[in-house]
């Protein structure tokens, strides 16, 4: 299995928290949608010397992974993240 994490700060404007948990909403819903997709936990993050919210995701093995990055459903929610980000953190690990 592998465990995808990833780490974001989210642009600081009026619409930070709507943004935030707008991603929330959407990466959550792509468990059911992507094939070898096991679960994705998304948490905002309360220690202001970090990032603003992070992804916590499994999946059943690399391949499952690297069809993620291409499907079209994750594709339309990277479009939405990338319009409201300022950085961004990736881990990739098997275990």
């Amino acid at each position: 299995m592998v465990k995808h994490i990833v780490f974001w700060n989210v642009r600081d404007d009026a619409d930070k928290e709507h943004n935030m948990k707008e991603m929330k909403k959407r990466l959550t819903a792509l468990v059911g949608k992507v094939d070898g997709l096991i679960s994705a936990e998304v948490g905002f993050n309360f220690n202001p010397k970090g990032y603003d919210l992070a992804l916590y995701s499994i999946f059943t093995d690399k391949e499952a992974l690297d069809g993620y990055q291409i499907h079209p459903e994750h594709l339309k929610v990277k479009e939405f993240v990338h319009s409201v980000i300022t950085d961004r953190c990736v881990v990739d690990f098997e275990f």
